[in-house]
């Protein structure tokens, strides 16, 4: 477990939600009784169906949640950058199970809390629940804008938020634009749309020079015209 000051100082550089409103020592009780787990790129973190007995902060690298069909597809959700929280189930008095499975992307750093510890946590210190369903929200209003994209926009104008999202919330940043480690299935699952689709899509925006990709990896040159990209 690093230094509780130098997990703090990251928790401040990444403006953390879950610690909103807590002061710094507040927060430095918070950090002390939680683990540093180290994921390899591509290895799971939580497992749909399991019991939700973790609360888990990436501190370092990238994780996604989503949820496996019955024929074994991964149907991604959500992403994790630095600074955010998932396993939020693990608040609640009722037990309850983990909706969705969670990954490392890449090679990730997780702080790790107990069921037992975050309630006891949530209780002594009241904004840090208040912080968690504040999270859960922001969770629910992102699941609104992708279901009323489904519903309202063209396969276009799907892809490109998604591509913009990402590049916002996981890229990095490089030398020619944003970087984003990411596969077309991914996207296509994530837009609903066809491997197909997004093929041509991401090929006609190379050729405009939008974009450049090549096997797993796309370099986001500007998401303004992403998102104002014509047919």
């Amino acid at each position: 477990m690093p230094a509780t000051s130098e997990v703090a100082a990251l928790i401040k550089k990444y403006k953390t939600r879950f610690f909103e409103g807590l002061t710094a020592s507040e927060v430095a009780s918070i950090i002390a009784p939680a683990s540093k787990r180290r994921f390899t790129a591509h290895s799971i973190i939580t497992h749909e169906g399991d019991m939700a007995d973790h609360v888990f902060l990436v501190l370092d690298g990238r994780a996604r949640c989503f949820c496996t069909t019955r024929l074994g597809e991964k149907i991604p959700l959500l992403w994790y950058p630095p600074g955010e929280t998932f396993g939020g189930a693990a608040f609640l008095s009722r037990q309850l199970d983990y909706i969705v499975s969670t990954e490392a992307v890449v090679n990730t750093t997780v702080l790790v809390w107990s069921r037992a510890t975050i309630r006891s946590l949530s209780a002594q210190f009241p904004r840090l629940l208040e912080n968690g369903l504040l999270v859960a929200y922001d969770y629910f209003v992102a699941y609104r804008a992708v279901h009323v994209s489904m519903v309202c926009h063209s396969a276009r104008e799907r892809l490109a938020q998604v591509l913009v999202n990402l590049a916002t919330g996981l890229g990095q940043r490089v030398a020619d634009g944003i970087g984003l480690d990411v596969r077309n299935e991914e996207l296509a699952n994530e837009a609903n749309i066809t491997i197909f689709t997004a093929s041509r899509l991401l090929n006609e925006w190379q050729r405009k020079g939008i974009l450049m990709k090549t096997r797993g990896k796309i370099v986001v040159r500007s998401t303004e015209a992403l998102m104002f990209s014509e047919n």
